[in-house]
């Protein structure tokens, strides 16, 4: 019994330790006091608590992950919305202009233009549109919320780090769920993930040329097999799911590649 009891004490400064999650904002300014103790634990500066300690609740993120309507939809419908027909013809054009760009980092990381291309096209319609969401409130909001909190917490901590690293600040904008730049890199794949492309000493995902380069890593260190094939059943299309949990995107960016590589 005392072996037991002393079991459970030891147990307490842990448990009193963790942040506890929340399903509405009553709660999440006593949350961020707590998750500040853990992320400095993960390494996050000053900059990065000073960030966390100015993030708002996030209401409209949290509306956006209760009304995820892309994992009903056929692949048929799906392509339509997304305008999948565009993105394909903008998309040959792309790298018929720039065919030296796209060929050098299939040198460097072994995927072809076409997947980079429809990535880039389906995220943001080639950077017309990134997002206008406060990326550090968004994830750290989602981090917060009990629906998904372990796995938005290291996106969260990894957005804190992007501040302390200067490649992003709390102003910066994204999607609703803390997506960021061209492409939409979750803030923890940012930091594991960025490459300085350009060769001027920090990554930023809003430089096509960082986010691109970043987003060809990301397959590369997921498993992709230079040369092989990335529809679906060929090796390279596991790499793609890795990018994007929504079967009908997967299916529709081994496509749209296909057709802009054609």
């Amino acid at each position: 019994m005392l072996r037991f009891a002393l079991l459970i004490a030891l147990s307490l400064p842990a448990l009193a330790s963790a942040a506890p999650c929340g399903n509405n904002s009553s709660g999440f300014e006593a949350w961020k006091k707590d998750f500040a103790r853990q992320a400095k634990r993960s390494g996050v500066k000053k900059n990065g608590l000073q960030a966390l300690a100015q993030t708002q609740y996030a209401t409209r993120t949290i509306a956006a992950d209760r009304n995820q309507k892309s994992f009903k939809y056929s692949l048929d419908k799906f392509m339509r919305l997304r305008g999948a027909d565009t993105i394909v013809a903008q998309g040959r054009k792309r790298k018929a202009r720039n065919p030296q760009f796209y060929a050098a980092l299939e040198r460097q990381y072994g995927v072809p233009a076409g997947v980079l291309i429809a990535i880039h096209g389906m995220e943001t319609g080639f950077g017309n549109f990134m997002g206008d969401s406060q990326v550090v409130s968004a994830i750290t909001t989602l981090a917060y919320d009990c629906r998904r909190s372990e796995f938005f917490i290291p996106h969260a901590i990894g957005a804190l780090k992007l501040v302390d690293q200067g490649s992003i600040t709390t102003a910066t904008k994204g999607a609703k769920h803390g997506e960021l730049g061209h492409t939409q890199f979750l803030p923890g794949n940012a930091m594991q993930y960025g490459v300085d492309a350009t060769g001027d000493g920090r990554v930023d995902f809003y430089n096509m040329t960082d986010a691109l380069a970043s987003t060809a890593n990301f397959l590369r260190k997921k498993g992709w097999k230079p040369g092989r094939g990335y529809q679906q059943g060929q090796p390279n299309f596991a790499v793609i799911q890795q990018w994007n949990a929504a079967s009908v995107y997967q299916q529709s960016i081994a496509i749209m590649a296909a057709r802009i590589d054609g």
